[in-house]
């Protein structure tokens, strides 16, 4: 106005934005609206978000932008913060527990059973008459059989013990079998596991091979994502059990037996896993057999204090030998018959021998045996194109004989046919090798 001639304006800084300048030159305004975007983006990467005044527009995280690097730092650490506390509210790695098959219940139909070792299950060897009993087919079948299972009460086993001769364990019940015989089948399949051998006759019950997930890495990353990608993670060992009860004058004697395998690398370029057989754990036989006495109505302090007892005698352990000169492959126990019974009967459990019978008044086992060594008699098509199966089980009779005058309380462990007659195969020799192994 006044003075000025009319035309445009000078080059200057774009004005300030305010309400009340309603006119601003069409050829600028653009670029200025433009400059103000550039700047208000600037400082909104340089100052800190708290710093900024509410009318400030912040920075949105959008295609081809990037998040502060505090803001980063910040969400990390808070993340992990929070995958820590998950994970610890959802494991029981502070709970103490040794043995956990319970969680890898789910993949036990999915799981890999070691090849090695299931040439005696595809034989048959280990097939209970009926099918495989797991702790959700329980629930399902035979209901009316549950209705007449007897529930024991605490005041009827009071009188529950677990016996040590060794690293031998086993309970005493003052119950007949009849009445300990569910109690025991329902424990083991509420402790997560799937029963192959399920023989009341018998009485016998076996799991297949299960993992004990107590074994598997507690580090963070496995808490965190081991519910979501459970199958990602291994420990590389397998355990089963075997559970034995006997009849005696007193009521039933319950013995558990354990064999264990574990993944072997091998090969000149240590890419070669392969299953192998690794030693009976005594400690995983004593802490079931504890949970065998609470589940019995035992109190845990009880249960505890039976665990962590020492044995009557630790220097009176059975030493066994080859017996030479004998007409069928023998061995020779430093025990009396009662001793060596039991000391037999384990040394059968943990080494994979199935026991079909036994006679405890006649001293006698009944067991089947696949002899992997034995010689492949098929001709050379038959084993090129034959099937790829076990060798047949053998029946076999182990014959438990008193002591002579000479002798005293030893006792002599005899191999023999399926007819009580002397073995002449070197068969005999392998499963008397076998049980001295065991047996030492």
């Amino acid at each position: 106005m006044g003075a000025v001639a009319p035309g445009p304006l000078p080059t200057r800084r774009p004005p300030a934005h305010h309400p009340a300048d309603r006119r601003r030159p069409a050829a600028r305004g653009r670029g200025a609206a433009r400059r103000r975007a550039v700047v208000i983006r600037r400082s909104a990467r340089l100052v800190p978000t708290h710093l900024q005044r509410a009318s400030e527009p912040t920075a949105v995280p959008g295609p081809g932008r990037h998040l502060p690097r505090s803001f980063v730092r910040t969400l990390t650490v808070s993340t992990l913060a929070f995958a820590a506390a998950l994970a610890g509210c959802s494991s029981g790695f502070l709970s103490g527990e040794k043995v956990d098959y319970r969680s890898g219940a789910r993949q036990t139909t999915g799981l890999e059973v070691p090849p090695d070792l299931t040439q005696l299950a595809r034989e048959g060897r280990y097939q209970a008459p009926g099918a495989v009993v797991s702790a959700a087919g329980s629930n399902t079948t035979a209901p009316a059989a549950a209705a007449t299972t007897s529930s024991v009460a605490p005041a009827a086993v009071g009188g529950i013990r677990m016996l040590r001769d060794g690293d031998l364990r086993w309970l005493q019940i003052p119950m007949p079998p009849e009445q300990v015989w569910p109690q025991l089948r329902q424990f083991w399949l509420d402790s997560g596991f799937t029963l192959e051998v399920d023989d009341a006759a018998a009485g016998i019950l076996e799991t297949s091979w299960a993992e004990n997930r107590v074994k598997l890495p507690q580090d963070g990353v496995r808490r965190l994502l081991g519910g979501v990608l459970d199958g990602l993670f291994d420990s590389g060992e397998r355990d089963r059990f075997r559970a034995r009860l006997e009849r005696t004058p007193t009521g039933s004697e319950v013995y558990i037996s354990h064999r264990g395998a574990q993944q072997v690398v091998s090969g000149a370029q240590r890419d070669e896993v392969r299953w192998s057989l690794r030693p009976s754990d005594p400690q995983l036989e004593a802490e079931f057999l504890s949970r065998l006495m609470v589940r019995l109505g035992s109190s845990t302090e009880q249960a505890q204090a039976a665990t962590q007892s020492p044995a009557a005698d630790p220097a009176a352990t059975a030493r066994a030998r080859l017996l030479s000169g004998a007409p069928t492959p023998s061995l020779e126990v430093d025990d009396g018959f009662e001793r060596a019974w039991r000391r037999v009967g384990l040394a059968l459990d943990r080494s994979g021998f199935t026991v079909e019978d036994r006679n405890r008044s006649d001293g006698v086992y009944f067991v089947r045996y696949v002899d992997t060594q034995a010689p492949d008699e098929r001709g050379f098509f038959g084993r090129l194109f034959g099937a790829d199966e076990a060798r047949e089980a053998q029946r076999y009779r182990i014959a438990l004989l008193g002591g002579t005058a000479a002798t005293g309380e030893r006792t002599v462990v005899a191999v023999q046919t399926a007819e009580g007659a002397a073995i002449t195969a070197p068969v005999g020799q392998r499963i008397a090798d076998v049980l001295l192994r065991a047996l030492r």
